[in-house]
């Protein structure tokens, strides 16, 4: 499970201005995963990106990941 945390950490510390900032967390239960996104207050909107976009397309990439590995997985924006 860790490759959907490292691709988190990675895609938000190349958009963060403060990548010290970032850290994902990661809770496993049985069947699926949630993965807790922490940022900077001042890298929160580019995180979350235009109208969600971003924050979307990496729900999208790790729910892939998940489906792959038979789990599902939820990213929270904290």
């Amino acid at each position: 499970m860790s490759e959907m945390k490292d691709l988190v950490e990675y895609i938000a510390k190349s958009l963060a201005d403060e990548p010290a900032l970032v850290n994902v967390s990661e809770i496993e239960g049985e069947n699926s995963v949630i993965l807790e996104l922490r940022v900077g207050p001042e890298d929160m909107g580019r995180i979350i990106g235009r109208g969600g976009r971003t924050a979307n397309a990496m729900r999208t990439l790790v729910r892939v990941l998940a489906a792959k590995q038979g789990k599902r997985v939820t990213l929270e924006i904290v």
